[in-house]
């Protein structure tokens, strides 16, 4: 839109300076032009004898256009009109060389010309000039031309545009993709040299990203499996024991020990290869639900049905797994999970009535290795349980949502969308 302002304004004021600097020098012509016909006329009029008067005035007509007329008492004259402006100037100077009591009409007894009137001795003559010899028609081919390089110019401002937009509209949509954890396909590195810059460096980017994410999930993956052989040992040892407070401690240690193993593993792979396929929904959350079923105080099923939908079942279970943890450690015992569809999406809900998480701390409670203190007093954990339900949203095209409850508590929902999940990799 810039660009078409910029090109608009400029044809306008090169127009209004192209018709300022003509308009004067086409007045004066025109003035000349009038009273050079008028002067000759009354010369060639006054040099006729009179009984060749009637043939000169036949002449003037056939030869030149020009119609010479006596006045008449009843003549109908229909005056100049005031549009455009040049024809009163040209009025004006004609005036001046020809005297103050010359007129002018656009047309005389229903014929239209420009007429111009003249005395020989008392006698008040007519003579009409045909409209194209004053009209300017330069002026009308200005803006027929200056209409087409208009018409060219946005034209090519916006092909020049459009090759800008496109490639930001490829980053931008790219960039999208890497805020929700996926990796996007090389931007291409042609077009302007600005552009060209911006996608190599895009690319070179998101590579690293992809590259240091690897290398960080191999991390994790390496050190959570070679802590799972000593862990062993340890279990082994610990059922070898004869102390049985001793036993019982090393094993509890042994098993949040593997837990917090086990959720680094999770987030290490996370599935992201994982295709999606037709799954009944409803039978995920009941056979998730089902293994704390007896953790729980209370665990309610609110289902309502949905037809199968293409999700990555070992992910959203996963996902799913980990809210209700997190809701059995830390709300209070009272557990409601629902289903429902709303609109294009369906939403996971598991609501608790523990102590909630603080609005201000919500956003970092879902990034990796957060430990909030004052939610958990006493529990301990990897702090990936809600960073892996967050990617595991974005990997489904999805959002994650913590909320306050009514009447006390914390709702983590899951946003999925119906429509779209199976064409994400």
């Amino acid at each position: 839109m810039l660009i078409v302002v910029l090109i608009v304004l400029s044809l306008a004021a090169s127009t209004t300076i192209l018709r300022h600097a003509e308009q004067q020098p086409h007045i004066r012509q025109t003035a000349q032009l009038v009273v050079s016909v008028v002067n000759l006329t009354r010369a060639a009029v006054l040099s006729a004898a009179p009984e060749w008067r009637s043939a000169l005035l036949a002449e003037l007509s056939e030869a030149e256009g020009l119609e010479v007329q006596m006045a008449e008492s009843g003549d109908t004259l229909r005056p100049l009109p005031e549009h455009p402006a040049e024809l009163r100037l040209m009025a004006e100077r004609v005036r001046g060389s020809l005297g103050s009591n010359t007129r002018f009409a656009a047309e005389r007894n229903g014929v239209e010309a420009l007429w111009v009137s003249f005395f020989i001795g008392n006698e008040e003559f007519w003579v009409a000039l045909p409209r194209e010899r004053i009209e300017h028609p330069a002026s009308q081919m200005l803006l027929v031309w200056g209409g087409a390089i208009l018409i060219l110019a946005l034209l090519g401002a916006y092909f020049i545009a459009r090759q800008v937009a496109q490639p930001l509209r490829q980053l931008a949509q790219a960039a999208k993709q890497v805020g929700q954890g996926a990796t996007p396909q090389l931007l291409p590195e042609h077009g302007a040299q600005e552009i060209a810059a911006v996608s190599r460096a895009f690319n070179q980017m998101s590579a690293d990203l992809a590259a240091n994410e690897r290398e960080r999930a191999l991390v994790l993956a390496g050190i959570s499996h070679d802590l799972r052989t000593p862990l062993a040992r340890m279990r082994l040892s610990a059922e070898l024991s004869a102390d049985e407070s001793l036993r019982e401690g090393l094993s509890a240690d042994v098993e949040q020990m593997d837990a917090v193993i086990r959720q680094f593993l999770d987030y290490a792979r996370l599935d992201e290869n994982e295709p999606a396929v037709a799954t009944d929904i409803q039978a995920i959350v009941q056979d998730v639900a089902q293994r704390f079923m007896a953790q729980a105080k209370s665990l309610t099923l609110e289902l309502r049905p949905l037809p199968q939908l293409p999700v990555r079942p070992l992910l959203l279970k996963r996902a799913l797994g980990n809210l209700l943890d997190n809701a059995v450690k830390y709300g209070g015992g009272e557990i409601t999970v629902q289903l429902e569809q709303q609109g294009d999406k369906f939403v996971v809900a598991v609501a608790d009535r523990g102590a909630g998480i603080p609005d201000a701390q919500r956003a970092a409670a879902k990034r990796p290795f957060v430990r909030l203190e004052t939610a958990r007093s006493d529990a301990s954990g990897s702090g990936l349980g809600l960073a892996i339900v967050e990617r595991a949203a974005r990997l489904h095209g999805g959002e994650f949502h913590l909320e306050q409850r009514a009447g006390g508590g914390l709702v983590a929902k899951l946003v999925l969308p119906i429509a779209g999940i199976a064409s994400r990799k």
